[in-house]
Parts: structure tokens; C-alpha cells; sequence
């Protein structure tokens, strides 16, 4: 490899990373006049924020207002107060309060980037002062993949969980709607096809399967991309960020690693890691995340987040905070599949439960995903190891109407469709629960106990365990026509599933702890110049908790925002 000394370029900004958090930086940096580059160390852009969601969590903003919503910012702070507590500075939650609904309505004004509200979904503790059942949550809307150019092949592929079919793009409202089974769905996942399956033009263009429309966190990645692209921001793939360098405790520059050469980047004002964070490194997650924990569990790409910012970060004195915590999901291991696939919505659906090797229920199975995945580690400890893996179980009515992980409904993949490696590896069947319960090595009497006792609070319509289907958050993916409770149905129908799941995430929480305007601190609070760091690379703004969905893209692209402001007014 060619070591560089030299100045192999220089910019005002360096970005290091190309997700949300990163391209929002950018391009607010380069709307200041400043010359930004931006580096990324896979093939592909878009980081794990193209296999996400796309929903932003931004309090009091001009979407919901717009329809009619009531909302402000004391009400937001009374709601985020309650949820994190002390755990985070007070200036940061301010600050993100203040500024994330100035970001998304400047980034909608100026760039490509659209979302809308997304439809009723509730923040996550709703049982919390301030909380509302609906309109902070925001939903990217469709984009127009073509607008790309020669830069779509270098865009990560959405999630196939995030689709219909596996293939087929569609927002939130659309798979709520859909999930929920309120009026019309049919009809509306038949349009999705039909849409899909006439646009002959598009695939003849391109040759692949790929929707000529993305949604969600891959729809966010290409608009933002695309606005990268409208103003010429160079975007370096296969760049690996090695280290940050420093003069005269100022960082202003970095080193990176590009076609087999070893080059030093300058950046005049500052860089900006937004480099994700460590949970594809194995020795970081065993030295820093509770036990048991594997790479293999997370939801986000083999190799991609590894920690190097973080590191690079603790080599110039960086202060770290969180770093035992990650942004929690359970996950479920495809075989095939180079990455688990989080198990989110199907937990709420009626007629399916998670036991622990006990064969009981620990936890209320619609709970937001960070506390179910903290439910586990918890009651693994009570159990000596026995919630780590849990299991979903259902009977053949929820194997018939819902889906769970890649198993779609068997009204439309019947298990003579389902592959057969899938069998005894991602779920199991038996004709009996005590014959289920052998396979897998749950307690039979217990599993039989917990499912009597769940098939009367089904009947009942109240969970008096847990609570489950009892709040606003719990019934947003509950299926609508089932009485009285949405969330809540009998497992009674042979043949039983059970399928493992495992404590998962979509990222790591923790890393270098920043101030209000995203620049990275010392342990005694002094900033370290030149420094910004936004996204899982640093400690969460939330703290340890998840107030709504977009808890995690919503801090991400308003502190990218944020970094890049505060960065020119610098300059």
C-alpha cells in the first residue's frame, strides 16, 4: 500500500459517512458556501439509514400543524423530560427541540427531501405527560429512482422486509393500512401491484427487479442523494476512514484509505463523523453491550459499522457516553440472508407470544422494540440464560391471516411454498404444543400454562399480565377487526410455529459524547476544535429510551444540520 504524506486534497468539510445524518451535513454545508466532501467506506452509499424506516421523529412541526394538529414545543419538552430524565444535558434536548422542525422544513424548501405525517403513528410511551397519539413521527413520501442517474447502482438496496412482496416499494400509511387491515387495504395492495407490475419501461431500462419508486429510509437516502448530486458534492465510495488529524489540538483533516493507497484529506473548518456505530465489531460489542451479544444478531450490514470513528475518536481524548446500550430490536436469523432482519410490527398482531425457555411470557409483546429487546436481557438474568433466545409462537389462524419475519401469510405463501432450508432453522411446526415444545426446548407445561392463560385474556380483552393491546402505541399494528381487544386473539388451531429470536438492534446508542451544537467533548466538557460527530457515532440525544418512531434519523439529520451551521458560522 502507497503511504501519502502530502496533502492529497483539500476542503472546507470532510464528511465521514453517507447516511441521512451524513448527506444532511452536506448539503446544508455546501447550501453555506463551503466545499465539502464527503467519504464512505463501503461500495454503496446510504449506510444502514437506506435499510431503514425513514421515519423522523421531529416535535412540533409544520406537517402536523398544517392538518390541524396541536403541538408545541413545551409540550414536546414536558413528553421528552418525562421519557429521558436527567440522562442527557438539558442544552442538547433543547437545542434538538428547537431545531429539528426549523431542519426538515429548511431541507424541504431546499433540497429534494419529502416527507408527510405518517399516519396516527403515536409516540412510544404513551402513558407519559405530553406524549400524542399521533403527528411527530413524519414519513418520507415516494421518490422517483430515475432522478439518480448512473448513481442508483451505487445506492443500497432497501431492506426486503421494508417492502411488499419483498420487492415492491410502500410508505408507512401504506403498511399500516395494510397491517391494520383497515378499509380499502386489499384494494390498495392490489393497486401497489399493479403499479409494479405495468411499469415494463423501467425494468427494461434497468434490468433488475428494483421498484422504480423507493420508499422509506431508501427514499430518503435518494433524495438526498440526488440533492447532493444538484449541487455537485463529490461522494467517494470505498473510502476507508482511518484516523483524524490533529494540529495544535485541532482536528483538521483526516487520513483514509482509497485504491490502495493511504491518502491525508484536509479540512479547513472541521470534518464530521457520521461513520454509524460499533455493532459489527465483535470485540467492542463483548467489551461495552451486555451478554449475551453476536454481530450475527444485528439487523444492519456485515462490515459496515465497525467503530473506527469511535476509535479515532479516543485516541485524541474523546469523552463517550452509553456505550452499554444499543438501539435494541429482536431479530431473526434467515437463512440466506447476510444480516438479521428485525422483528417489528409482527409482535402486536393477535393470536401470536413470546415465552422464554420457561415457557412464559416475560414481557407485553407490542412494546416498543428497545424495551422488549431490555426485557430480555433482564429476565435473562432472573432465569439463569433462559430468555436469550425467546420464542414467537402462533397457531395456523395467525400463520393463515399475518405475517411473522419473511413468512407471509399463508393465504398467500402456504408452507408448501416456504423454502425448505427454513424449516427447523427459522421456524418449527408440530400438531401439538407439547410436541413444539420439545422441539425447541421450551418447558411443555409451562408453554401450555402460558397459552390457556393468554387464550382467556383473549377472550377477555384484557391482558392482566402485561397490559398488552392496552394503550394507543400497542393497537397502531393491531389488526382492527378483532374485538375486543386488537392485539389479543386465542393460539388455539393446530398446527403450532415457534420461530427464535434473538437480542438484536439496529445499531449501537453509545459513542463520543457531544455538546448543542454536535461538537465532540473532552470528560471534563472542553470541546476538541475542528470536531463534530452525529448519528450512532455519538451518545444518543435520547439517552437510554425511545420516545417515537424516527427517535433515531430525526437527532441524526437535525445535529447534521446543526454540525454544518455551526461549522460555517465558524469559518
Amino acid at each position: 500500500m502507497k503511504n501519502n504524506n502530502e496533502l492529497a486534497g483539500e476542503y472546507d468539510v470532510v464528511v465521514v459517512g453517507s447516511g441521512a445524518g451524513a448527506m444532511t451535513a452536506a448539503v446544508t454545508a455546501a447550501d453555506q458556501g463551503l466545499k465539502v466532501l464527503v467519504v464512505e467506506k463501503d461500495a454503496q452509499y446510504g449506510g444502514t439509514s437506506a435499510l431503514s424506516g425513514g421515519g423522523i421523529w421531529i416535535p412540533n412541526n409544520h406537517h402536523f400543524k398544517a392538518i390541524g394538529g396541536n403541538d408545541s414545543e413545551e409540550l414536546a419538552w414536558t413528553y421528552l423530560k418525562a421519557a429521558v430524565g436527567d440522562r442527557v444535558d438539558e442544552k442538547r434536548l433543547r437545542t434538538y427541540l428547537t431545531k429539528a422542525p426549523e431542519m426538515i422544513a429548511w431541507l424541504e424548501k431546499h433540497t429534494r427531501v419529502r416527507y408527510a405525517v405518517a399516519d396516527k403513528y403515536p409516540d412510544y410511551y404513551p402513558h407519559l405527560p405530553g406524549s400524542l397519539a399521533g403527528g411527530r413521527t413524519l414519513d418520507p413520501e415516494l421518490f422517483d429512482l430515475s432522478l439518480l442517474g448512473d448513481q442508483l447502482s451505487a445506492l443500497r438496496e432497501a431492506a426486503p422486509g421494508n417492502m411488499l412482496m419483498g420487492k415492491i416499494a410502500w410508505t408507512a400509511r401504506h403498511a399500516h393500512k395494510a397491517m391494520s387491515k383497515s378499509r380499502g387495504w386489499r384494494l390498495m395492495i392490489l393497486w401497489l401491484m399493479l403499479r409494479y407490475k405495468l411499469d415494463f419501461s423501467w425494468r427494461k431500462k434497468t434490468s433488475s427487479k428494483r421498484d422504480r419508486r423507493s420508499a422509506l429510509g431508501n427514499a430518503l437516502v435518494a433524495s438526498l442523494r440526488a440533492s447532493l448530486l444538484d449541487r455537485q458534492v463529490p461522494v467517494w465510495l470505498s473510502t476507508d476512514f482511518r484516523e483524524l488529524v490533529e494540529e495544535d489540538g485541532r482536528v483538521n483533516g483526516v487520513v483514509v484509505e482509497r485504491k490502495g493507497e493511504r491518502l491525508r484529506i484536509g479540512a479547513r473548518c472541521g470534518v464530521i463523523l457520521a461513520s454509524g456505530g460499533f455493532e459489527q465489531n465483535q470485540a467492542l460489542r463483548d467489551k461495552h453491550l451486555p451478554q449475551p451479544t453476536q454481530v450475527a444478531w444485528s439487523a444492519t450490514p456485515a462490515g459496515l459499522n465497525t467503530g473506527a470513528g469511535l476509535e479515532a475518536g479516543l485516541a485524541i481524548g474523546a469523552a463517550t457516553d452509553l456505550l452499554d446500550w444499543g438501539w435494541w430490536a429482536p431479530s431473526l436469523q434467515v437463512p440466506g440472508e447476510d444480516r438479521a432482519r428485525g422483528v417489528f410490527a409482527e409482535r402486536a398482531f393477535p393470536g401470536a407470544i413470546v415465552v422464554n425457555g420457561e415457557g412464559r411470557r416475560f414481557v407485553n409483546e407490542a412494546a416498543p422494540y428497545l424495551e422488549f429487546v431490555d426485557a430480555m436481557y433482564q429476565d435473562n438474568q432472573k432465569t439463569d440464560g433462559k430468555s436469550i433466545p425467546c420464542w414467537a409462537i402462533f397457531d395456523s389462524k395467525f400463520r393463515f391471516n399475518y405475517a411473522m419475519g419473511p413468512l407471509m401469510p399463508a393465504q398467500i405463501m402456504p408452507d408448501s411454498r416456504l423454502r425448505k432450508e427454513w424449516l427447523n432453522t427459522l421456524y418449527w411446526k408440530a400438531d401439538t404444543l407439547a410436541d413444539l415444545a420439545s422441539q425447541i426446548g421450551v418447558d411443555a407445561p409451562g408453554l401450555e400454562q402460558t397459552v390457556q392463560r393468554m387464550n382467556g385474556f383473549a377472550e377477555s380483552g384484557t391482558d392482566e399480565d402485561f397490559g398488552r393491546g392496552g394503550n394507543v402505541f400497542d393497537r397502531y399494528y393491531g389488526d382492527s377487526n378483532v374485538t375486543p381487544n386488537p392485539c389479543l386473539a386465542p393460539v388455539s388451531k393446530g398446527p403450532f410455529y415457534a420461530m427464535r429470536m434473538h437480542a438484536g438492534d439496529i445499531g449501537t446508542k453509545g459513542g463520543l459524547l457531544t455538546n448543542e451544537n454536535a461538537q465532540v467533548v473532552k470528560e471534563q466538557g472542553e470541546v476538541i476544535p475542528g470536531l463534530y460527530a452525529v448519528g450512532n457515532i455519538s451518545a444518543s440525544v435520547m439517552g437510554t429510551t425511545y420516545p417515537g418512531a424516527g427517535g433515531t434519523l430525526g437527532p441524526a439529520m437535525t445535529f447534521g444540520y446543526i454540525a454544518a451551521l455551526h461549522l460555517a458560522a465558524k469559518a
